[in-house]
């Protein structure tokens, strides 16, 4: 089995590498290390230095024909979106396009995408489905949106098959807190550095949270799906930002003291994705609960 991945040496990426060497997987690992991490690399890894925009992705695909390509590669940060959006949809959408031209010249078992739960918007529904109204407010989760659509084509056009996957907010070690390093990184940075926690707006905004080695799993399974599907892999469960700071106090030595701020534009008050389907179809679920995954992530630091 040969797999490419995008975005291996990044933080999602890594893990994933990680767990299809352990498979017995040949991986090759496309990344231009803007955000990765030559350290998070895996050294059985094969590395392709190169930005998934470039064109030259296309050829490189038809030379080594993969089985399987998981596309982790993004611009993933919301606030990074807004400042400049053209880039946000050139790496987002066209590098997308760029990798499934490849899949054209060189047919793969599954083309798994990662995306976000940011493809809703601000849904006032408490927990959503794969059917819920796609309505973003970010640029970041209009690319997103847009990728997926150029997925379904290209499977419709080309026979390309896919699994679509859209993350909750994902955690867990190896994350920074830069880029598009979510709240848990940047709460734990802070802590290590003894400074004061900065809350967005008045801390009640919810997310649903979940381990990184939960998404390499669903990744793995979503791979050996037979059928072209979009699922979410996520908790099922919500947590505030003001619940989450409360169970790092159970994890942290010392005071935990925090600041409010305004709320960030572009954000998403209230996140939370049902995971019935992905545990129907993919026979996959969650094994860490929120608290098991935060302290797996507190002591990695």
């Amino acid at each position: 089995m040969k797999a490419f991945v995008t975005g291996g040496a990044g933080f999602i990426g890594s893990h994933l590498t990680d767990s299809l060497i352990e498979m017995g997987a040949d991986v090759h690992v496309i990344d231009n290390l803007s955000s990765g991490e030559q350290g998070f690399l895996n050294p059985s890894a094969t590395l392709h230095q190169i930005d998934i925009t470039d064109p030259t992705i296309i050829e490189l695909i038809a030379d080594h024909k993969p089985d399987y390509i998981f596309h982790l590669a993004a611009q993933a940060d919301v606030k990074q979106s807004t400042a400049f959006p053209s880039e946000d949809l050139k790496t987002n959408l066209t590098g997308t396009v760029n990798l499934l031209e490849g899949c054209r010249k060189s047919p793969v078992k599954k083309f798994v995408f990662a995306s976000t739960s940011a493809v809703y918007g601000n849904n006032p529904s408490k927990k959503l489905t794969e059917q819920s109204p796609v309505k973003p407010i970010s640029f970041y989760g209009s690319s997103k949106a847009a990728a997926e659509m150029y997925i379904k084509l290209y499977s419709e056009f080309f026979s390309i098959p896919y699994s679509i996957l859209r993350y909750g907010n994902v955690y867990g070690p190896r994350q920074t807190a830069k880029g598009e390093g979510g709240v848990i990184a940047v709460f734990l940075e802070k802590l290590m550095k003894n400074e004061r926690l900065k809350v967005n707006g008045d801390g009640r905004q919810t997310r649903d949270f979940i381990y990184v080695q939960d998404i390499v799993d669903a990744n793995i399974a979503a791979s050996l799906h037979k059928g072209n599907d979009t699922f979410h892999i996520s908790t099922g469960a919500t947590t505030s930002i003001l619940e989450l700071i409360d169970l790092l106090k159970e994890l942290h030595p010392s005071p935990i003291e925090y600041d409010h701020s305004e709320d960030r534009i572009g954000d998403i008050k209230h996140s939370c994705l049902t995971n019935t389907k992905a545990k129907k179809i993919l026979k996959w679920k969650p094994a860490h609960s929120i608290m098991e995954g935060l302290s797996k992530t507190y002591t990695s630091r």
